[in-house]
């Protein structure tokens, strides 16, 4: 199947071409068929020659309905441009033809009706030329009568060959139908009808609600009028949601494959039309079949920030319109550009985004959104529409797979030369804590995440390189064990004074004589230099094993005096000493109290 838009001025026989062509009613209220003029979008299909399907979304003329007609053709990959021969090309074929151009619409044909009412070559060639200066180009012309059915034939053949030209559909591409018609079956509740351009659904699939917390579940699919087990793009689908009520949602809202597209409601976009400096202060944002009103903020000369009314699902690359209701004008078209852009606080905030906005083209780029955010989460410029390979189901990006970024850590990916700037600043911040922190054993890693204005304490562990290393949420060099000069002159005091005496402890206050505070000993103790048994209780680190040695020799088991007596010792140092040995399993304590060595 493919879908095709009408487009063209009011009463020019578009409606009538879709009947004669499908055999099929696209005005879907009686108001439309009791006027004769097309007020909401229509839907109809038809097999062609080839055997290929084609499906009609029928739009209205009349300039009063301009924004139901940018709802039908804003997914729409194609349109049938329709000029009345007697009347030949009127305001509402220029406003269509600019909304088309504005979307970016390459493909499609001229189809002018009623000749048999009049010569149809000064309409074809005043419409050819219209046409030619858009995004469609040359276009084909077939000319027809409706009424009695010359130029069908012909018709039918130049919508097969225009099928054939247009380009494959991404069915893995994830889902984001944005919905025209949302109405009630009974007994099946809520039903939603829209144009799949990519990807593809299925019966039981779960997606979600853009703009909403909660899922929805596909309960049935139909398309052509037909119950499917799946629908893939391109199709005009009908979509039965389980359990979601009416008025939840209706035109302008989409359904999306959850997770995989960003909700802003603020972009930065390219305009093509109107000068960006010429546009009012408010405008609609016509993207799917959403209509959106907007804020606009000029920067560049082609380059405007929007801000929406409400969160929009919207991807780099995306082509919408701007349009000014009041003056029923097409103010240009949108590509846009960001859709997380940095805040303008500051003063020439502006100025210097019109110049970043300046080099961009509206493509996902890899290497460019890493060089611009320096260092994001794979998932977010996924959500964003920049492609970043996976590993499937793991969540984790494949180092090999991204030649134009570097994987940091888990999902994390960083622009190499700030990734290579982060890693200098860590070594100089490490290096200015040890200065200002000599007895500690390195910088704390959360101190370092925000020193470096890091989101994540991972990001901080993957920078650490030889010779720096991390220790118990520290990082430091390899090499801080060795003792700042004062600490390791009043170690060497202790071990002088009390080298023949090993199990003899200093008492506080002689510790602090001997140059040995609280830091200075904790500094010591993490270098192995001494043996911390308790608070202000410290020995010299060989202390251990010669304390087993002499416990093995008295008489076993043995008591806590006799001990105490063997190591010429306190109490002070015998009880938290041997405690030690019982957790390290040297010792075993017996249920009298008495220990034996473990040999």
């Amino acid at each position: 199947m493919f879908v095709v838009a009408t487009a063209g001025h009011v009463d020019h026989g578009k409606s009538t071409l879709v009947r004669a062509l499908t055999g099929m009613e696209p005005d879907r209220w009686a108001e439309e068929r009791r006027r004769g003029m097309t007020i909401d979008l229509g839907f109809a299909w038809t097999t062609l020659p080839s055997g290929g399907t084609v499906a009609f979304v029928d739009v209205p003329g009349h300039e009063r309905f301009v924004p139901n007609m940018l709802a039908g053709v804003g997914p729409v990959p194609a349109a049938l441009i329709v000029v009345a021969a007697d009347e030949g090309w009127m305001p509402q074929s220029a406003e269509h033809l600019a909304a088309l151009d504005a979307l970016g619409v390459a493909y499609g044909l001229l189809v002018v009706t009623r000749a048999d009412l009049a010569d149809p070559g000064p309409a074809t060639a005043h419409a050819r030329a219209e046409i030619a200066a858009t995004s469609l180009g040359a276009v084909e012309t077939v000319a027809v009568s409706g009424l009695t059915g010359a130029g069908l034939p012909e018709l039918r053949t130049a919508l097969d060959r225009l099928a054939a030209r247009l380009p494959a559909p991404i069915v893995d591409d994830p889902v984001r139908l944005w919905v025209d018609r949302s109405f009630t079956v009974r007994g099946s509740g809520t039903v939603v009808t829209g144009t799949l351009g990519a990807g593809r659904l299925r019966v039981g699939d779960e997606l979600e609600l853009a703009g909403a917390d909660e899922p929805v579940r596909v309960r049935g699919l139909h398309a052509l009028g037909e119950a499917r087990p799946e629908a893939t793009a391109v199709a005009r689908v009908a979509v039965n949601l389980r359990g979601t009520p009416r008025d939840r949602l209706g035109r302008g809202d989409a359904l999306l494959t959850p997770g995989r597209f960003h909700h802003t409601d603020l972009v930065d976009v390219r305009l093509t039309g109107d000068p960006a400096a010429d546009l009012p202060a408010t405008l609609t944002l016509h993207v799917g079949s959403a209509a959106v009103p907007v804020r606009v903020r000029p920067l560049g000369p082609d380059t405007v920030r929007l801000r929406l009314a409400r969160p929009l699902p919207l991807l780099v690359g995306d082509r919408a319109l701007l349009r000014d209701p009041g003056r029923h004008h097409v103010a240009g078209g949108v590509r846009v550009l960001d859709v997380a852009p940095p805040p303008l606080a500051r003063r020439g905030a502006a100025v210097a985004r019109a110049q970043v906005l300046a080099e961009l083209d509206g493509r996902p780029d890899l290497a460019g959104e890493l060089r611009r955010r320096r260092l994001i989460q794979a998932g977010a410029l996924i959500r964003m529409g920049v492609p970043v390979q996976a590993e499937s189901g793991a969540g984790a990006v494949k180092a090999g797979a991204i030649k134009a970024g570097a994987v940091v850590a888990g999902d994390w990916l960083a622009d190499p030369a700030h990734w290579r700037r982060l890693g200098d600043q860590l070594t100089e911040e490490v290096a200015r804590y040890a200065r200002d922190h000599p007895l500690e054993p390195g910088m704390p890693v959360d101190a370092l995440r925000q020193r470096l204005a890091l989101p994540d304490r991972v990001l901080v562990e993957a920078l650490v390189r030889p010779p720096l290393r991390m220790h118990a949420g520290r990082v430091g060099a390899a090499g801080a064990d060795a003792l700042p000069e004062p600490v390791a002159r009043a170690v060497q005091r202790v071990r002088a004074e009390y080298g023949d005496r090993p199990f003899r402890a200093p008492e506080a206050d002689h510790l602090v004589d001997l140059g040995l505070g609280p830091r200075e000993i904790g500094a010591a103790v993490r270098a192995g230099a001494l043996l911390r048994l308790a608070d202000n209780v410290v020995l010299l680190p060989d202390a251990l094993d010669d304390a087993v040695r002499v416990l093995a020799g008295l008489p076993q088991p043995f008591t806590l005096s006799a001990a105490r007596q063997a190591l010429d010792t306190t109490r002070r140092v015998a009880v938290p000493l041997l405690e030690l040995l019982d957790r390290r399993g040297a010792t075993r304590r017996l249920p009298d109290d008495a220990r034996i060595v473990v040999t």
